[in-house]
């Protein structure tokens, strides 16, 4: 069955391998190597629930797929897959979560359940959402804000500090526990009490409505006489 990373791009959780990258197989043991242009994992058995079929190809399940890269797609790559697959329906925090407790010595197990809980914050803040956020910015030419600074002891992930306004993205972690979405919410409440406007902007607000979160962005700026 198709796996790893052919299989990651296949359910378009990972970007796609270059034209010259193998083919990525899992197949049972004692079976020949299908080719040299194939990159071989042996299995001794197959479980039926980790394997599916998609466009005809037998292929791992997202879940077990997410697994099998989460020791090389990187972390910003694979909480990007994890984002796609619940977006998508295709394996939530649920389904992962299970696939973890069956394998929980597997390489990248750690940082795969690490995400999944959003215990360590979330990369799409850190990394991808951070310069797309600040690119829309800059080509509105609206001021630029302060990036992960602390208020309250809380961080928040931009900041116009004379019109108090905090914005907040809403990566993964927003969707993976109902505790992440409590906390945030307390965390919002206390920056309303201290005299902050705090708004939320969502992963698919921001790759998919950029225009009307500028709107939103450059009204809320013009209130304080900010923009």
């Amino acid at each position: 069955m198709l796996s790893h990373h052919s299989a990651a791009a296949l359910w378009k959780l990972l970007p796609h391998q270059p034209d010259d990258a193998p083919v990525d197989v899992t197949i049972r043991g004692g079976y020949r190597c299908p080719g040299s242009d194939v990159r071989v994992y042996r299995t001794r058995l197959w479980r039926a629930d980790e394997r599916t079929v998609l466009e005809g190809i037998a292929i791992t399940t997202p879940a077990r797929t997410l697994l099998d890269v989460a020791c090389s797609a990187g972390r910003r790559d694979l909480e990007h897959g994890l984002a796609r697959a619940a977006r998508r329906g295709l394996a939530g925090p649920a389904e992962v979560e299970a696939i973890l407790d069956r394998y929980p010595r597997r390489p990248g197990a750690r940082l795969l359940r690490e995400l999944v809980a959003g215990s360590n914050g979330s990369a799409l803040t850190r990394s991808e959402a951070e310069a797309r956020f600040l690119t829309l910015i800059r080509r509105a030419q609206l001021p630029r804000p302060h990036v992960n600074v602390a208020i309250e002891g809380h961080e928040v992930d931009f900041l116009w500090r004379r019109a108090r306004l905090a914005v907040e993205i809403d990566g993964f972690r927003f969707h993976s526990s109902s505790g992440a979405f409590e906390r945030d919410r307390r965390r919002d409440a206390l920056l309303t009490a201290a005299g902050f406007r705090v708004v939320r902007v969502t992963w698919r607000q921001l790759t998919e409505e950029p225009e009307a979160l500028l709107v939103r962005l450059a009204r809320a700026l013009a209130r304080t006489g900010a923009a």
